[in-house]
């Protein structure tokens, strides 16, 4: 999944991609090329299939080829999950395998899980043998409905820097305002489009160019931190590492 690279070569943010339900790795990657080449080659994108092949009739069926694979299962209302437990340990072996990862961008069924991790994560019930989740980008996303499952998986609002994409027509738009209520500092995207990954016009090519930005300098304030790790050794240099990254938060 890569070459190793020198400690002073400034890496990209590398996210996780949770495709949509029914849809496939492949699929998503062709979606998010909708978006400047230019501004892709600014993050280091790790598409992966769900681990279920779908149930039933596919959405984009006629759109795009098969297979198509689903996260998980639910009950209309979208309170009751089947597999669940299932698909959390498979994300987690993805990111043990492909990682680590700074990351998740998820779209439509992806984007509720990817907006759920971090709330997971930090209660010890998902990805506890992985470095934190310091991003997320939700397109298309919403929030778990069951009130048991809310409460565990949102516990506390995110504060991890996040990015979300509204569109005027998408049947999920109420829930994905949902999810932005829960987080600290959302930066939003709104485009006249339904569900799908949306074409950035010229104003919204810039806030997302902004966000990437940002979190490009955590990343190499991140990397900074490590190389001088790298090169310090003791107990005194341990304390200096320790309040280089508290003054960098």
């Amino acid at each position: 999944m890569g070459s190793e690279e020198n400690t002073n070569t400034v890496r990209k943010p590398r996210f996780l991609c949770l495709h949509g339900f029914r849809t496939s790795a492949e699929i998503h990657k062709k979606q998010m090329q909708k978006w400047p080449q230019s501004l892709l080659d600014n993050l280091d994108l790790v598409f992966v299939d769900a681990p279920f092949p779908c149930q039933g009739k596919s959405a984009v069926e006629g759109l795009f080829d098969p297979p198509y694979y689903e996260w998980f299962q639910y009950n209309n209302e979208f309170t009751e999950y089947t597999n669940l437990d299932e698909c959390l340990e498979y994300i987690e072996e993805c990111m043990i395998k492909y990682g680590p990862f700074d990351g998740l961008l998820g779209f439509s069924q992806g984007a509720i899980l990817s907006a759920a991790l971090p709330g997971l994560q930090e209660k010890g019930l998902a990805l506890t043998n992985v470095p934190k989740v310091k991003f997320i980008i939700i397109i298309g996303g919403g929030k778990f409905k069951s009130p048991s499952f809310a409460e565990k998986a949102y516990p506390s609002p995110i504060t991890c820097p996040s990015l979300h994409f509204l569109g005027e027509k998408d049947f999920m738009k109420t829930y994905g305002k949902e999810v932005i209520e829960t987080c600290v500092e959302p930066v939003v995207v709104h485009h006249p489009r339904g569900h799908t990954v949306p074409v950035l016009d010229e104003e919204n090519l810039k806030i997302v160019m902004s966000f990437i930005e940002r979190i490009k300098k955590i990343v190499e304030n991140e990397q900074e931190i490590v190389n001088i790790s790298s090169n310090v050794v003791g107990n005194e240099s341990t304390q200096l590492i320790q309040e280089v990254i508290f003054n960098k938060e």
